[in-house]
């Protein structure tokens, strides 16, 4: 697709000053590195990186029945969830498959805002609208209007402080213990430049950190007062380092270890799908009358060396006998060594068990682990 045809964030031109290499991602214009993958990478691991996520849709749902309706929509019971949470969910097919997966903040007791996929978000809008009617909820596509800036790290906390809690910040309603005290998966709601900005502890890093969604005319100001903050500490981060950022913490890719042809269970969801918890969504009874004892299942695995196994590579048992395939690999950053995720017979799944990855046309001896590959704890 040439350049002109793919849609562009509000950040573009802070990217293109800043040198950015641009890909197609999902039909947007999206910056996938800005020097080094694995200067950003250690950027993120040791201090703090900044990422445009503004391809992410954003959809509101509001209305007494918000709650129920996502019942009905996701795989998760969020009309339990509290005011000032988040929660990751699945948007699941009739047949039990993944549409996508995505989270759900609660912003109030009518009020929910669904966070999706850059490459599903129109599909997860219209499948939303589809399953709310009959409830008593509005949904609302704000994706075009609306920016995500997330600041991922170590550092990413005292930035955020020093950034948006001086007297001349333009932020208002935000005291320094609503990021300090702020958990996991926890938000705060407040003002930038007298416009709504909210402050989440969530991303996809497996290190701490914020996301904060703002309308499209603030996000370049917003942008810049973070990078002052930030100085040295802070580097902006493109696409291909959050890729080898989320393998290592073991977290699925949509298009990769998610998809319309996997069940969650598959996929290491299947804590995700509230069986127990609530009554009747979207997928259910497919999931419920599933057979998984035939289907491949995802899989952490390791080799050493300094050659990885990508995308598609063929997996064998050790009589040869191909058992699966890898979904994502790469030499990981933190650790040194090849880390991957591949979808494999049942038989071959045991933790410890010794594998060949096909890596162009030469085998690599691989073990399987119980992902995530690194965490910061």
């Amino acid at each position: 697709m040439p350049d002109q045809d793919l849609r562009s964030t509000a950040l573009a031109a802070v990217h293109e000053a800043l040198g950015a290499t641009f890909t197609d991602f999902a039909g947007w214009r999206m910056p996938v590195r800005y020097d080094s993958d694995l200067a950003e990478h250690r950027a993120v691991r040791e201090s703090a990186g900044i990422f445009d996520l503004s391809h992410m849709g954003e959809i509101h749902l509001r209305g007494p029945q918000a709650g129920d309706a996502l019942d009905h929509a996701l795989a998760g019971k969020l009309s339990a969830m509290s005011v000032g949470r988040a929660k990751y969910s699945l948007l699941l097919t009739e047949d039990g498959g993944v549409i996508d997966d995505v989270i759900t903040y609660r912003l109030s007791a009518e009020h929910f805002l669904v966070v999706a996929n850059a490459a599903n978000a129109e599909v997860d809008s219209a499948e939303l609208s589809a399953r709310a009617q009959g409830f008593d909820v509005e949904v609302d596509d704000a994706s075009a209007r609306t920016s995500l800036i997330a600041v991922q790290g170590p550092a990413s906390e005292q930035i955020l402080r020093e950034a948006l809690l001086s007297s001349d910040s333009g932020v208002e309603a935000l005291a320094a213990e609503d990021l300090t005290g702020m958990k996991n998966y926890r938000f705060a709601e407040s003002t930038y430049r007298g416009q709504p900005m909210l402050i989440a502890r969530t991303g996809y890093t497996g290190e701490d950190g914020f996301e904060l969604y703002v309308p499209n005319e603030l996000a370049t100001g917003l942008w810049e007062q973070l990078t002052a903050a930030g100085g040295d500490r802070l580097v902006p981060c493109g696409l291909a380092c959050r890729d080898t950022l989320r393998l290592e913490a073991g977290m699925p890719l949509y298009g990769n270890e998610l998809g319309r042809d996997l069940y969650p269970a598959q996929s290491g969801m299947g804590r995700v799908v509230a069986l127990k918890s609530k009554g009747d969504f979207v997928g259910r009874a497919a999931i419920e009358a599933a057979d998984l004892s035939d289907r491949p299942v995802l899989v952490g695995l390791v080799a050493d060396g300094r050659r990885a196994a990508r995308a598609g590579a063929q997996v064998r048992d050790a009589d040869g006998h191909e058992v699966g395939a890898i979904t994502s690999g790469v030499l990981s950053p933190t650790l040194g060594h090849p880390i991957a995720m591949g979808f494999v017979s049942a038989s071959a799944a045991e933790v410890g068990t010794v594998l060949v990855a096909d890596v162009r046309g030469k085998d690599l001896p691989v073990r399987v682990v119980k992902p995530p590959f690194y965490s910061r704890d």
